[in-house]
């Protein structure tokens, strides 16, 4: 298991690369938008749309979404980044209440589980991601930003993974996640910081230790209330994955989940960092 779930982390790692660094800003907005599709799919599937025919239409209004949210911030003419910015103060803080909702959980499921909230749900967390990704995008930071951006989502992830497997004994959520540890928590905060050392030694001496951590822990700190969230969403289904596309690593949402969260807030930052 393990593996495979080695093998297939290398594979997607080698891909995003590859579509990241060949492909121009706004052609790597457009690839992701399937994978986006197939997030969309496994959503609906969890919240117990059963009728292909009614999946399709989940799709399709996912499709008006994202085109919403591209005519807003005026693509592919001129971008607007205030108007992007606004968007992600929204979603960094829907995701501040549906942290409430993870902790609160199971009681609070009578705010959320009703389909249509969920379904509402599914299409705005979906479509920020993706209009973060284009926002990270047209910043000055452009490739290399998201390209951190994700890094700092799997340091915490696999940092979870590893310490929590090695030291894990004090449940993190156990209502929620009984498998996440605090022990895990910490040792993916401490990958961070491996990640902010090596950061400041090849960034300009302007960008300091401190303005890096107050960018990159809270960025960290969401993509877990994401990984979460999901597993909140999984428990209330009663599924394990959301998926079954990825060998060793269940969905798409299952790989994504961390980055849905963490990626709004990332590029709020980042904007105010340009501004």
């Amino acid at each position: 298991m393990l593996k495979q779930r080695i093998i297939t982390a290398v594979g997607m790692a080698l891909l995003f690369l590859a579509m990241l660094f060949l492909l121009p800003g706004i052609g790597f907005a457009i690839v992701v938008i399937p994978l986006v599709m197939m997030a969309a799919w496994e959503w609906s599937t969890l919240i117990k749309i059963n009728s292909t025919a009614s999946r399709v239409l989940y799709l399709i209004a996912l499709a008006v979404t994202l085109t919403s949210l591209g005519l807003w911030v005026d693509l592919p003419d001129s971008f607007q980044p205030q108007r992007a910015q606004t968007v992600m103060l929204g979603a960094v803080t829907l995701w501040a209440v549906i942290f409430l909702w993870v902790q609160g959980y199971p009681s609070s499921s009578i705010l959320w589980s009703p389909r249509p909230v969920l379904g509402v749900l599914g299409l705005l967390l979906l479509g920020f991601t993706w209009l973060s990704v284009v926002s990270i995008l047209a910043s000055d930071y452009a490739r290399w930003g998201l390209l951190v951006g994700v890094i700092i989502v799997v340091l915490a992830d696999v940092g979870g993974f590893v310490a929590g497997k090695l030291f894990g004994k004090h449940k993190l959520a156990p209502l929620v996640s009984p498998g996440k540890t605090w022990e895990g928590f910490l040792g993916g905060m401490i990958f961070q910081l491996i990640l902010i050392v090596g950061l400041a030694v090849y960034l300009p001496p302007e960008i300091s230790i401190v303005k890096l951590s107050l960018l990159v822990f809270p960025v960290a700190l969401y993509s877990v209330v994401g990984d979460l969230f999901e597993s909140m969403i999984k428990r209330n289904s009663g599924v394990k994955d959301s998926g079954a596309l990825l060998p060793g690593h269940g969905g798409v949402l299952d790989r994504i989940d961390g980055i849905m969260a963490a990626l709004p807030l990332y590029a709020l930052v980042l904007g105010a960092y340009s501004s």
